[in-house]
């Protein structure tokens, strides 16, 4: 390990600072009417589209039934579901309960840990900021953060915006995760990717990173003297109208209604409180949402708010960057409906029976969560849930199966198993 005096003394602190600031918008919605629409601040528009597919309206009540039943026959204690299509949110309720000892039922307004379904808001912050000209895609990490270093002098050098956005670092998959997971802080991490052994040079091979990723926050300070999550609010939550949204653990249980996260013991599911580790690299996982806003976040990234995310910006972001096809095997659905998997800036790129499918999973111990959504046919799903199952991901090919038109599968009656935890 590194002495700590090779550190940039900057880069400790502001990642110390970073690490730890929450933003303070949590508020509750009182059980308000769930919207046909969009209610945000900014005005959703409409898009040609060619490849239009039929209105969903009634298959989204259709969805919403078999939910509830899905969720009482796997017995999860909770869950949110939020469907959209042309702009509009067709569905965004809740199901089950926020902790299984009190009863006290998901709503719209429940706030749910998003794990790494976080990594996008970094790419969409990265991408308005290179609109603003602060920074560009192709700019070396070293002309901001001229202290920080890789194992090899040429990779410090080499290593881009764009390479940390797209997991194409150079380093092993999930470098240093166990590490924050046993409570190391992150400004130490960071510093100990100096050690950390190259797989390639930076840009051409593909490795999944919370740590390393997570150099986007001290980025976005360098350029702009201002704190990540601070950016993160100003310039993407507060616009499109995410009252909901914030960073931290604090800003999560501050809230009188959010999800308690769920593990299965012996005897069943047991609610606990949530661990504060991953939520120490908020570029990597520390945004917390209701799924209300989830819609609205989604219909973002199908370009209903063009003032706020620009065209350029969601074409670069969804634009694939690099190969992944280990995550072609990963679940049933994938291995059955999925031909190719690729990275883009934060998202992950799927061809779906021919149809491209952005998607993105995200999972911290007692929380998953998954967002998905087809460009060309202006529809999409995210599902939020407070315990460790991976049954609920059923309802994403379940939903994309029902737009396409394609029968054939009953993805709901797949068994698969509990208790896992993972960071996707």
């Amino acid at each position: 390990m590194p002495k700590s005096s090779r550190f940039p003394k900057i880069l400790a602190t502001v990642t110390i600072v970073l690490a730890t600031a929450g933003l303070s918008t949590a508020v509750s919605q009182n059980n308000k009417p769930v919207p046909t629409g969009n209610n945000s601040q900014a005005v959703p528009t409409m898009r040609a589209n060619p490849d239009r597919v039929r209105n969903l309206q009634g298959d989204a009540r259709e969805m919403e039934r078999l939910a509830e039943t899905f969720l009482q026959k796997k017995k999860i204690p909770g869950m949110a579901m939020a469907l959209v299509q042309d702009g509009r949110i067709l569905s965004a309720r809740g199901y089950g309960v926020t902790d299984i000892r009190t009863g006290q039922p998901i709503q719209s307004d429940t706030i749910f840990r998003l794990a790494s379904l976080s990594k996008a808001f970094a790419a969409t912050l990265t991408g308005i900021l290179v609109e603003e000209q602060a920074l560009g895609w192709d700019t070396p990490i070293s002309k901001q953060l001229p202290a920080f270093k890789l194992r090899d002098y040429t990779a410090s050098q080499k290593l881009t915006v764009s390479d940390i956005l797209s997991h194409q670092v150079g380093l092993a998959k999930n470098t240093y995760d166990r590490d924050l997971e046993s409570s190391v802080p992150y400004p130490l991490l960071a510093e100990r990717l100096s050690d950390a052994p190259l797989t390639c040079t930076p840009g051409e091979c593909y490795g999944y990173q919370n740590i390393a990723y997570s150099l986007i926050g001290d980025m976005v300070f360098a350029v702009t003297g201002d704190f990540y999550t601070h950016q993160v609010e100003e310039k993407i939550f507060i616009p499109l109208g995410m009252k909901s949204a914030t960073y931290g653990r604090g800003s999560l249980m501050a809230t009188g209604n959010w999800a308690r996260p769920h593990s299965y013991g012996g005897k069943g599911w047991v609610s606990g409180t949530p661990n504060e580790n991953y939520y120490h690299v908020p570029p990597a996982a520390g945004v917390n949402s209701s799924i209300a806003d989830m819609a609205i976040w989604l219909n973002a990234q199908l370009g209903h708010y063009p003032d706020v995310l620009s065209p350029e910006l969601l074409r670069k972001t969804h634009a694939p960057l690099v190969n992944t096809p280990g995550e072609l095997r990963s679940s049933g659905w994938r291995s059955e409906r999925l031909s190719r998997a690729e990275y883009a800036l934060g998202w992950r790129v799927f061809t779906y029976q021919g149809r491209k499918l952005i998607f993105h999973g995200g999972a911290v111990r007692g929380y998953r969560g998954l967002i998905a959504f087809l460009p060309d046919q202006d529809v999409g799903i995210v599902v939020l849930w407070n315990s460790e199952s991976t049954a609920p991901s059923a309802l994403l090919p379940a939903w994309i199966d029902r737009a396409l038109g394609i029968s054939g599968r009953n993805w709901l009656e797949l068994e698969e198993p509990t208790g896992a935890s993972a960071q996707d």
